[in-house]
């Protein structure tokens, strides 16, 4: 045995498990979970079929505005309108396709319909997707000039993976290169649960300066801004106050938090969540404030992981940017298809 040398202790024992937080599990307090019934169960299994519907994506609108509208500029004419290559890379992003895929694709659809319209190459389609115009995200009860009901606005966020080496082949081969990823910052609207605003910044951008530019996006008033403890920031509260000054900020304080000078006199909504907790508890805190319903905005992400993927495929930041708006329009669109509703049973 060499000197000096020790043996280690094992990492576990019989007695002791080997995920640390599970230690004390049987002494916890467990909270049953939920149990739900869909009531429009027909509706919705009739929407999750139409979701894979060909002609759900390639409209009668796209087929009429194919072409694209004569140039009266100089340079070059080009073939294919917006809605056109909007069309196609919506089908990309559903069908999680790549552009040579996506070309064949729309020539079939095109064939089988018997229609004389140009097939867009993947060349195209690749270049067209930097400067694209996508929509952005419309709220219901907008049109027709009436105006809308303040949006409780649900804010989180999640990373994406950048295109590159798989988790099989830096396991099976070992690669220096630190992977990169991309944070994603979703608004949701708690009612209708569409995505009414959307962001991609690097990944040492803090959630907390996304508030602005999410709110940025958003048409018409707000009537409460809510997220999770990354937001319990000055400058969170400053920017809803900016934009929205009658909007409530919904965010739990954290645990060392502390009331601020004029908590006596003029309580500020932080103060105000800080006393609510520390008279009946963060638990009551939750449900008083409407804070539970930041659920909404996690279910988004997860239909975005489930749906769209957990990744990025574009190279560059201009591609990136039209990537998060078809997203966005897609998820959208198969939540206009119908969503389920449910009724509590235990």
């Amino acid at each position: 045995m060499r000197s000096g040398w020790r043996r280690r202790a094992p990492l576990s024992s019989p007695w002791m498990p080997i995920v640390p937080f599970k230690l004390n599990q049987d002494r916890r307090h467990h909270i049953p979970r939920q149990a739900r019934q869909v009531t429009n169960w027909p509706a919705h299994d009739a929407s999750l079929r139409q979701r894979g519907s060909l002609t759900v994506w390639f409209t009668d609108e796209a087929v009429e505005a194919w072409a694209a509208e004569p140039r009266t500029t100089r340079g070059g004419q080009p073939w294919y309108s917006a809605l056109a290559i909007l069309t196609a890379l919506t089908l990309r992003a559903v069908f999680r396709l790549a552009f040579r895929q996506t070309e064949g694709l729309i020539g079939s659809i095109i064939g089988l319909l018997g229609l004389t319209l140009r097939v867009p190459d993947h060349t195209t389609l690749s270049r067209r997707a930097a400067t694209v115009d996508v929509p952005r995200p419309r709220r219901p009860g907008t049109d027709a000039g009436r105006d809308a009901e303040p949006l409780h606005l649900l804010v989180d966020s999640t990373g994406l993976k950048l295109c590159g080496a798989g988790e099989w082949l830096l396991e099976k081969r070992g690669t220096r290169t630190r992977r990169s990823w991309r944070k994603l910052h979703l608004g949701v609207d708690a009612d209708t649960g569409q995505i009414v605003a959307a962001a991609l910044t690097t990944n040492d951008v803090d959630d907390g300066s996304q508030a602005g530019p999410l709110l940025d996006q958003v048409a018409g008033p707000v009537a409460s801004f809510t997220g999770d403890g990354a937001y319990d920031q000055d400058g969170v509260y400053a920017s809803v106050a900016e934009r929205h000054p009658e909007a409530a900020v919904v965010v739990p304080p954290r645990a060392t938090a502390v009331p601020s000078e004029t908590a006596e006199s003029e309580p500020t909504q932080r103060d105000r969540h800080l006393q609510h907790i520390a008279d009946h508890g963060r638990m009551a805190w939750q449900k008083a404030s409407g804070y539970t319903n930041r659920a909404r905005a996690e279910a988004a992400i997860g239909r975005w992981k489930q749906v769209i993927g957990d990744r990025l495929r574009a190279h560059t930041d201009e591609r990136r940017a039209t990537e998060l708006d078809v997203a966005v329009h897609a998820l959208n669109r198969m939540l206009e298809l119908g969503r389920p509703s449910y009724v509590r049973l235990a």
